[in-house]
């Protein structure tokens, strides 16, 4: 089937992604601090691929009309619920953005720099040129490049593989260790970020990935065509998350080097 043969052409490239060098370097809460302050622009533009599968596979417009495939329409909605208008650890209303910005602060992340960052990208027919000229490094530049350059496709099944396959599976569970190790208080004082997580790791279970490759599934149907498209856009969208993760690494590395020059 094709799904499988799918899944096996992207092995190599989500093993790539599984073992990169990166979560070796994680091991204290100023790493988790550095690496939120560039994954923080992969959360943000996991929106963006959201709502371009809601406006694709959804009634958005008027007047309304039923959507095509109701049970893909609804796997889309119930996730905009819970990424856009979730609840946070008390109880409010937050977007998953929101709730991740939140945990930033509370690890003493820089999140103005984000902030201002995406208030500069306006326009979707400029957006290019927005993100070219933003304060961002070359990798978090390429990220948001690709997801825009899909976005801009306006093809249901491309969108759908970026969403579906560009994604991390490791980082909450390992992120969850490290708070648990850093101290007595560690759990109590990272409430936000635990929170988050766990969160992340309820909602991105057992339930939304098979739920995501019925999406594809129904989306390519049998053109073999959009099959192809989907594994290049999938492999590209795996690429760039490992080239995130390089920039991320190098970053750990330059911090941890100036800080034993320091001592």
């Amino acid at each position: 089937m094709q799904i499988e043969k799918l899944e096996n052409t992207l092995l190599p490239y989500r093993e790539q992604l599984k073992n990169h060098p990166l979560y070796a370097q994680l091991d204290s809460v100023e790493d988790i601090k550095i690496f939120m302050e560039s994954h923080v622009y992969a959360v943000w533009d996991f929106m963006s691929l959201l709502k371009a599968l809601q406006q694709n596979l959804t009634c958005v417009g008027l007047p309304w009309h039923p959507a095509s495939d109701t049970a893909v329409a609804r796997f889309i909605n119930e996730i905009v619920l819970e990424e856009e208008t979730d609840f946070n650890e008390l109880g409010e209303p937050k977007s998953h953005f929101e709730m991740y910005l939140d945990a930033m602060k509370e690890v003493d992340a820089n999140t103005e720099k984000v902030t201002q960052t995406i208030a500069g990208f306006t326009n979707l027919k400029q957006i290019s040129q927005q993100i070219e000229s933003a304060d961002l490094n070359q990798a978090e530049k390429n990220f948001l490049q690709f997801t825009f350059e899909v976005i801009n496709t306006q093809q249901a099944h491309i969108i759908a593989s970026a969403f579906t396959f560009g994604r991390e599976d490791l980082i909450p569970d390992m992120f969850l260790s490290i708070i648990e190790q850093s101290g007595e208080d560690g759990p109590s004082k990272y409430k936000k970020l635990e929170y988050y997580l766990k969160r992340h790791i309820e909602l991105d279970g057992d339930e939304h990935g098979p739920l995501a490759l019925r999406m594809i599934k129904a989306l390519c149907g049998s053109d073999n065509q959009k099959w192809n498209d989907v594994t290049e856009y999938s492999k590209k969208a795996l690429q760039y998350r490992i080239e995130l993760w390089d920039s991320i690494a190098k970053k750990l590395t330059e911090n941890k080097g100036s800080l034993v020059d320091a001592l």
